[in-house]
């Protein structure tokens, strides 16, 4: 059985953190996309997205996602996925969205890598 979308958001650090769960398709993509053009248009530029709850995404959901790298580039802003789902993983691979952003295992490890991050350690 499908599981239905959801997702939480946080700024963290004046980076908007997405956190989903389920099936990222047209209702779970459009949700994402308005989520952070919500947050894009009071001037958060770093965006994470967590999909470790979300095993699946399908064509439509990857469309939305690459409208928000897009639009991310236009302004020199930086995406981060993290805690993906190897198959997930895999399509954002084929599709070559990791040439234009990033993949950290945590969301923690995502923040760091922003510029002005909290490193450990510092």
């Amino acid at each position: 059985m499908e599981q239905p979308f959801s997702l939480t958001s946080e700024l963290r650090d004046n980076c908007l953190v997405i956190t989903t769960s389920g099936y990222v398709n047209n209702v779970g993509g459009e949700a994402i996309a308005a989520e952070f053009a919500r947050h894009f248009e009071n001037g958060t530029k770093q965006v994470v997205i967590n999909l470790g709850q979300s095993k699946v995404v399908n064509s439509v959901g990857m469309s939305f996602l690459i409208e928000i790298i897009e639009r991310l580039q236009e302004v020199e802003g930086k995406l981060v996925f993290t805690d993906l789902d190897p198959a997930v993983e895999k399509m954002l691979s084929i599709m070559g969205l990791f040439q234009y952003a990033g993949k950290e295992k945590t969301v923690e490890d995502a923040l760091a890598s922003l510029p002005g991050g909290e490193k450990p350690g510092r």
